[in-house]
Order: C-alpha cells, then structure tokens, then sequence
C-alpha cells in the first residue's frame, strides 16, 4: 500500500464513537476504544486483487487476474495514557493453518516475505492516537540501518553508486516512516477506522455523511462518506456498522488523465479505433470504497472488518478486498467469494526469494549489473508445422519512469521502447502468443507474463505487485544512455 493509499485510510477515520449500550429511545450508545494492556490479539487476514483490462484487448476477460493472500498477524497494546498508545504488531508471510498445498494461489505471500526481508523486520512497534490510527514508527533507524547495509552489499560485494535510488528510498523513509506501516501493516489502520476514544449514541438505519478533500498528483478531489450503523447483538455484544466512501467523480477523472494517456499510448492502435462514446468512457474514472464493520460493545474494539475498493479508470478496474478476523471471536460478515474460490485466475508469476543481509548479495542493487547479451534462442513446439524457433529479444529503452498506478494506489514502471525496438517486441509477442515469457532488466527476470494477443506501440508496465523500491532503481537503470532490456520465452 502506497502513502497515498495510506494518506486516504487516514483522513477516511471518520471520529465514529463506539461504553455499553443503552437501548433506548434516543439510539445506542457504542464506547469509546479502551483495549487491554498487554494481552496479545491474533487476527486472520485474507486479502485478494481483481484486475481486468479486457477492454483493450480482442477476447473478453482475457487479461482478468486474480491475486490473493492470507495471513496471521499478531497485535499487543502495550500501554495507554490520555496522549495515545504504543502498540506491537508481530508480522508473519505464512500461509495460516488449513491452507496447506495452496501456496500457489495466494501469491500475496511470496511477495510480503520479500517485503519483511527488505525492511528486515518481523515486527512493528508503533505510536498511535487513541482511535489506535498510527502516527510514529520506533525502530526506523534500525530498518535504515538494514537498507544501508543491503546497499552496500551489492553483486559481488560492490556497493551501490550514490547516485543508486536505494537512498532516495531511504531518504523518503527516513522523512516519512509511516511508509513503512503502510506497506507491512496496513490492518492497524482499517482497525482503526471503526474505533473511537469517545463514546457516541447512534441510531439503528440512520446514515451520517461527512465530507472531505483528498489530493491526487496535486488535484484536490472532494470525497464523500456515510457511516451506518446496521445492527446490534445484544448476546455478542456487538454492533455492524457500514461505511462507504465514493470519489467526486469529475475531479476524480480530472486526476487520472496522465495515467489515462499513458495507458492509451500503449494501445496507440487500438486507441485510433475506439469510437466516440467508447473515448469518452475511457476517460472517465470512478473510486468508491466499501467497508463493515463489528464493533465489541464492551471495549470499543474492531472485531471484524471487511473492505472492498474499487478503481475503475481508462478502460480498466481494479478491486481489492481486506478482510480481517480476530480469532478469539466469531465470524459474522460474509466472505467476498474470491477469497474462498477454489479456481482461480492467476498470473503467471515466478516470485524467487529476496536473500537476506546475511546471505550475500542485496535486495535492491542486484539489478545495478549492466544489461546482459541476449541469450540463445529457445524452442517451442508449432501446432502444424513442427518446431519453430522464438530468439530472445534486446529492446532499446526510449523512457523508463515510476508513474502512479492507473488502476490502484501504488506505482508501476512504465516503459517505452524505441520505435525499432517497438517493432521487434511486435514481432516476439505474435510468434509467442500463449506462452509464458520473462522481462529481464539488467539479467534479472522481473516479470513473468503469459502473451495473450501481439503487443503492438512498444509500451511495457511492470505493475505495482513488485516492491516499489524495485521498480525505482529499474527505472534508474533504465534511464542510462543505451539501456535494454531482454524478452525471451521462459527456459
């Protein structure tokens, strides 16, 4: 999650007061938050990604992916006074209990232990207001400390260049440590979001609204957001209540039109085709965010949550769903069908794990090697006409930038061939249409997608699922006069 992402969750905690209840005629009183000290909470958290970009392509549905996860993080309040709290949050990448043998569909995993390998923490302890919302991150220095160190290790034991953009990274931590709870906790804020130091009377089927302005890339867009409270159960004791959020929807539009353009760019082709009302759909884009919540009517605290966001912008969407359980107590939303799915459509990924400090060469400047020469080709079997040979590919780089993800609210490196490079990447995607491929920058494989139809205009995007670190020193890379990349099928 990105601090965008981040800043949004924060100015989205709505002061929603949740003491015992009283039911009465004026409504029911929710208390305020007044967690115990000390005690450990464990929480099951599933998480999935639905992308589909099928518009821009010839066969619907053919470009929609799934990605999931599932884990078991673990909370401790350590101590709270009238100023705030300091919390504990132990972070684990693996799979929970009764989800063995399904590592290959929850690729969230693989991912977020890369993650804690990159900051080299298992776990967070953290400042927060009473609401439990985060505001200061102990132990930053020690995770710079660890990304220096990854730094100076470097392929072979040669450190990275000062000018790397492993210690832009660092810097913006180091300016910003929040960051680093929205990567690897982003729970505690969706916790907080239904929690409150304050008691507050609310009334069964009556919605609130607020407002608020929330910027993207320097446009101001106007957000609004109902809370509801739906029901109590007097023999859980516990309250639902529902939030929704949606995004002004011309300021929103106003605010994807250099991600838009971008994406148009890469379907230069198909883009000269679309007709009229088709352009203009592609322009608009939309946000809304769905979130319930159970609230203990004894402590104030969340119990449950569940959330669906949903982005839809430039002829693509991207929905995302959270949901979080405590597991000393029962379960009462429903679960969003894709995190129980037994099929599911995945890309094709081949996730290696980050080494650690300890373990040789770093995380980030493995990719500060210069460009290897293609390698040899590789056979693939024709339907008719027996084997044919599909040769790696070396592809002059005209741009390589980090962009804000169109569809989400983390980044992407957006690539742009040169015109004769654009051409030989046309000619590779058709002769190897329905076979799993490889992105190599710098000889290292970063990405790893099956080639659904030809990709004409020379635009390639390594999207959000890699660590944004990652793709901030590719985009380095990339930037260097002469810079290539390799495309080969996968050995």
């Amino acid at each position: 999650m990105t601090s965008l992402y981040w800043k949004s969750f924060a100015s989205a905690c709505l002061c929603v007061t949740l003491s015992h209840p009283a039911w009465s005629a004026g409504g029911i009183e929710i208390p305020g938050y007044a967690p115990a000290t000390g005690v450990e909470r464990s929480y099951r958290v599933q998480k999935a990604t639905e992308t589909d970009m099928s518009f821009w392509f010839d066969k619907p549905g053919a470009s929609a992916m799934t990605m999931r996860g599932a884990f078991r993080q673990r909370m401790t309040v350590l101590s709270r006074d009238e100023d705030g709290m300091r919390v504990r949050w132990s972070l684990s990448a693996d799979l929970p209990e009764g989800m063995a043998g399904l590592a290959d569909s929850y690729q969230m995993n693989l991912l977020y232990r890369n993650s804690l390998t990159a900051y080299g923490t298992a776990s967070l302890e953290l400042e927060t207001d009473l609401n439990g919302n985060p505001r200061d991150l102990s132990g930053v220095d020690q995770i710079v400390a660890h990304m220096r160190a990854i730094a100076a290790s470097g392929p072979g034991g040669v450190p990275a260049a000062p000018q790397n953009g492993v210690y832009d990274i660092i810097a913006k931590l180091e300016a910003n440590p929040l960051q680093i709870v929205a990567a690897l906790v982003p729970e505690a804020q969706l916790l907080a979001t239904g929690q409150s130091y304050q008691a507050e009377t609310m009334e069964i089927g009556q919605a609130s609204a607020t407002s608020r302005d929330e910027d993207y890339d320097g446009v101001s867009v106007p957000v609004t957001s109902t809370w509801t409270l739906k029901s109590t159960d007097a023999t859980a004791r516990t309250a639902t209540l529902s939030l929704s959020e949606e995004a002004d929807a011309a300021a929103f539009s106003q605010s994807q039109q250099p991600a838009i353009a971008n994406l148009m760019s890469g379907f230069a082709e198909r883009a000269k085709n679309l007709t009229a009302d088709q352009l203009a759909s592609v322009k608009r884009a939309s946000k809304n965010r769905s979130v319930e919540l159970v609230v203990s009517l004894n402590d104030g605290s969340t119990l449950e949550a569940s959330e669906i966001v949903t982005v839809e912008a430039g002829g693509t969407r991207l929905r995302t769903y959270t949901h979080i359980e405590r597991e000393d107590m029962p379960a009462s939303l429903p679960l969003p069908a894709v995190l129980t799915a037994k099929d599911l459509q995945t890309p094709d990924l081949h996730i290696d794990p980050l080494p650690s400090a300890k373990a040789g060469p770093g995380i980030l400047d493995e990719l500060s090697t210069p460009p290897a020469p293609p390698k040899a080709s590789q056979t693939v079997t024709s339907d008719n006409d027996g084997p044919k040979a599909i040769a790696p590919v070396s592809l002059e780089v005209k741009s390589a930038k980090v962009v804000s993800a169109l569809t989400s609210f983390g980044s992407e490196l957006d690539i742009m061939l040169t015109p004769e490079s654009a051409a030989k990447f046309q000619d590779f995607t058709q002769a190897a249409v329905g076979e799993i491929t490889q992105v190599l920058i710098n000889d290292k494989v970063v990405i790893e997608p099956r080639i659904l139809t030809p990709i004409p205009g020379g635009h390639i995007v390594i999207n959000g699922e890699q660590d944004p670190k990652l793709l901030k020193v590719m985009a380095e890379q990339l930037a260097l006069p002469g810079a290539k990349i390799v495309v080969r099928l996968r050995p």
